[in-house]
């Protein structure tokens, strides 16, 4: 198989870390010689932070060749290759999908093996855990939000106006009684397409007021909709 190494330093991550191109370049070296791979390839990024991977050529141009050839791409470490779990999953899986390999060095990382596969997939369902709990958080917090009457998005719902702050929800009792009047319809029977019918035969004006109604915005005002306080 051949090696396609990819190496990086930024100018903190040089200072910090102490791994110059050098030393990755030995060490990649070293893991191709002990493998009995004779073909090595290195791309390189200096002085180019981690943060985004489309600006960085070497990374592509190392990915590229690694997908066309088959190779296993190896690294000094996943620092090297990605700054977040969900950017290092997204290359694992091009590679995966070209029939190519991952190794990286300091984790021990290696998915030419079956046992390398086993760690990176447990890797990565860890990492799913993690993106899970972030949104359950997130969706709590909004949900917490939505009850206090605080802003959670850029338009403020049917029935409801952001105050003179931007901040906070305040009753708009015209169209709250618009509101009661498609509870009332819906109780009756009638679909959300009727509902919107009804409501442009009556010329009464959406939130944006340059729209018609549509079964879609009333079915969206309905599940926005929010109690008014007693």
């Amino acid at each position: 198989m051949v090696v396609i190494g990819y190496i990086r330093v930024s100018t903190e991550g040089q200072v910090e870390d102490g791994v110059s191109l050098d030393a990755q370049r030995e060490k990649i070296e070293a893991w191709a010689k002990l493998h009995d791979e004779t073909e090595i390839v290195i791309y390189k990024d200096a002085g180019i932070s981690g943060a985004s991977m489309d600006q960085r050529p070497g990374l592509q141009d190392a990915l590229r060749e690694a997908c066309k050839r088959r190779a296993a791409l190896v690294v000094y470490s996943l620092s090297r290759l990605a700054r977040s779990t969900r950017d290092t999953l997204s290359i694992s899986d091009r590679l995966a999908k070209s029939g190519a390999e991952l190794v990286s060095l300091s984790e021990r990382i290696d998915t030419t093996s079956a046992s390398g596969k086993m760690v990176f997939r447990l890797l990565a369902v860890l990492a799913e855990f993690e993106r899970d709990q972030i949104s359950e958080r997130t969706r709590a917090a909004m949900a917490h939000m939505r009850r206090s009457g605080r802003r959670i998005s850029r338009f403020a719902p049917y029935g409801w106006d952001f105050d003179g702050v931007g901040e906070t929800l305040v009753a708009n009792l015209d169209e709250q009684r618009v509101v009661v009047r498609m509870v009332e319809l819906r109780a009756q029977g009638r679909s959300f397409q009727a509902i919107a019918d009804q409501l442009n035969d009556e010329s009464v004006p959406t939130k944006q007021g340059v729209h018609k109604w549509s079964a879609k915005v009333v079915w969206t005002s309905l599940q926005r909709r929010r109690p008014l306080a007693a």
